[in-house]
């Protein structure tokens, strides 16, 4: 297996474990920042402080930030190394 086939598996497994959480959380975040976050657990009910939405959000942008890490450091294209001229010319004759 080459090196761009494991940078491929590698990208898809960060987006599953880490993108799809990061996106679903900074929805989650987003409407509990925004005043929307309510829970009822039986007899028990009330709100989600919004500071809990905000550390959510930034919680969500790291989430979403390691599948792009992932897919540029293993998909990118490595610089050649440079070539060298070689010193194997033969002497100019002199006249």
């Amino acid at each position: 297996m080459d090196n761009r086939t494991k940078g491929i598996i590698a990208t898809v497994a960060a987006v599953l474990l880490c993108g799809c959480p990061g996106l679903f959380l900074c929805l989650f975040g987003a409407i509990t920042a925004f005043g929307g976050g309510t829970f009822n657990l039986g007899s028990q009910s009330g709100n989600i402080p919004t500071t809990y939405g905000y550390v959510f959000l930034c919680l969500s942008l790291i989430f979403i930030l390691i599948p792009i890490g992932v897919g540029f450091f293993t998909l990118r294209n490595k610089p050649a190394a440079p070539v060298t001229p070689s010193n194997n010319e033969p002497p100019a004759a002199s006249m």
